[in-house]
């Protein structure tokens, strides 16, 4: 099964009552479900997303670029909550979500591997180990699917004043 990098948007009032019962927010975002992406202009109307195993690739390539925030294992912790699978959620809060959609949306895919070796994934043990193999061509489209995914995602949580829980299950 493996490690899946997980994302939920919660509006204002379902972040101050997750703050309070942890448990709560849990079951909502259980009950959320994941959502196909669509590539028409308004696809933000999902309120969870799964970017699969491409979240530690999508660290890796952010983090190498320099990005500030750490969008798949920053933010805050939730406080009181149990581990959602591998580690506890953790959140942005709706100005972190505006800045990391900004900053995406400035940053395409291309830009995040224009000078990359696909080793370089190897050497940093990035999971899941082996995607990379043999130039990592096809790992790394795996990562730009999910990518584009989590670009359109923040921004639709941006521009609805969201907050977006992250953890990996």
């Amino acid at each position: 099964m493996g490690m899946i990098g997980e994302y939920a948007r919660l509006t204002p009032e379902q972040f101050q009552r997750a703050l309070g019962d942890p448990e709560w927010a849990h079951e909502l975002v259980l009950e959320t479900g994941t959502a196909e992406w669509e590539t028409k202009p308004e696809p933000g109307r999902a309120r969870r997303l799964d970017v699969d195993k491409a979240w530690d690739g999508i660290r890796f390539l952010l983090e190498r670029s320099g990005f500030l925030v750490d969008v798949v294992l920053g933010g805050e912790l939730i406080p009181g909550a149990a581990d959602w699978g591998c580690t506890p959620p953790r959140h942005l809060t709706p100005a972190q979500v505006a800045e990391v959609a900004g900053e995406l949306a400035r940053t395409p895919f291309e830009a995040l591997v224009a000078d990359l070796d696909p080793a370089e994934l190897t050497r940093a043990d990035t999971y899941p180990s082996g995607l990379w193999d043999e130039g990592g061509a096809d790992g790394l489209e795996y990562v730009r699917h999910h990518y584009e995914a989590l670009r359109v995602f923040l921004a639709a949580a941006a521009r609805d004043g969201d907050t977006v829980l992250l953890w990996i299950s």
